[in-house]
């Protein structure tokens, strides 16, 4: 499946009807008076949000999408119908922007939820709006308005609850496949990943959590060096880091340095994510070697530092129940502020 995670598409809401002119005139009723309808309103162009959707590829061929418009006003004070709304489906994670100001407009997190991102045109009123004692015989009625036109610009960023992040041939794409059931392509040379991978990882209790592999994260990646650019923005929805160190490069640490760079310098709270640290391939070194580079890295990043390998699935039970244990952390807090937060709400309504 090919994935896109950028497009810009133009929307348009359908117009209002427009209301009619209209006189009633029946036998028996002599003072009929006016009795023209108003216009429905046009249909809104509307998002909404579908869990089995990953990629905003059927945007690639399909850039505009217009609301239907609504019906003019009939005889006998009658409202035409309204125009049918165009709902569009796009994958949970899509971020919206005025492509022409670049405002956001909105961010489509969970499944099911809704943006209207061109409302329709209200319809235009008939004659008989416009009696009053002083015209009984309103002759005139208003056109529709036309619904709203806008050039958008869709994001997606991928909702995954860790991101595997690392240099080139780090070994992220091996590590997803050994974790998961995710098959993406692993090969010997840099860039072999150039897009996202998802896999579900299965808990002990039976839950699936969502891994990403985030390709091409080089020096200078935030400022559109490699891939980085392009995919630095997928790591902004994980709620763990995973960062990857091939022990075999040569330099570890200076690979571990590079990346923390990157982090801090395109900014959005990345660097202050919290992240496990692995160092992977540690079936090609001896034991000295490895243990050497682990303390280093230990020492400069002030954190625990597993001793992984992919291939072998060495350590991969141990940093499991790291990435676990560190993930119902991030739960209870994330529940303790939300708690907090509504006991202040109340205090504030008592107050």
């Amino acid at each position: 499946m090919q994935f896109i995670d950028q497009v810009e598409i133009e929307v348009e809401a359908g117009k209002g009807g427009d209301g009619i002119v209209a006189f009633r005139r029946e036998k028996y009723v002599p003072a009929g008076g006016p009795a023209g309808g108003n216009g429905g309103r046009g249909g809104s162009v509307i998002f909404v949000t579908k869990e089995n959707l990953q990629t905003l590829l059927d945007f690639r061929y399909n850039h505009r999408f217009q609301g239907e418009n609504g019906s003019r006003g009939g005889p006998n004070n009658r409202t035409g119908a309204a125009g049918s709304d165009r709902i569009i489906e796009v994958p949970c994670g899509t971020t919206v922007y005025d492509g022409e100001t670049g405002v956001l407009i909105g961010d489509l997190i969970k499944p099911g939820q809704t943006l209207c991102v061109a409302a329709g045109g209200k319809g235009g009123l008939g004659n008989k709006f416009f009696l009053s004692n002083s015209n009984r015989a309103p002759e005139y009625a208003l056109p529709g308005l036309p619904g709203e036109h806008r050039m958008l610009r869709l994001e997606l960023k991928l909702l995954a609850e860790v991101g595997i992040i690392g240099l080139p041939n780090a070994g992220k794409s091996t590590l997803i496949s050994a974790l998961s059931a995710a098959r993406p392509k692993v090969a010997d040379y840099p860039f072999t990943t150039l897009v996202p991978n998802l896999g579900v990882v299965r808990k002990p209790t039976g839950d699936g959590t969502v891994f990403a592999d985030i390709p091409g994260l080089i020096e200078g990646a935030h400022q559109g060096a490699g891939l980085g650019h392009d995919f630095l923005r997928h790591i902004e929805r994980t709620r763990l880091l995973l960062h990857l160190v091939d022990i075999t490069s040569l330099d570890p640490i200076a690979d571990y340095q590079t990346i923390q760079h990157e982090l801090q310098a395109y900014g959005r709270g990345l660097a202050q994510r919290p992240q496990i640290l692995a160092l992977n391939k540690v079936d090609a070194v001896d034991e000295e070697t490895s243990t050497a580079i682990a303390h280093q890295l230990k020492t400069l990043s002030q954190t625990s530092v597993f001793l992984i390998s992919a291939v072998t699935r060495i350590g991969l039970d141990e940093l499991l129940q790291h990435i676990w244990s560190m993930l119902d952390q991030l739960n209870e807090a994330e529940k303790l502020e939300e708690e907090l937060g509504v006991k202040d709400q109340e205090l504030g309504v008592k107050r």
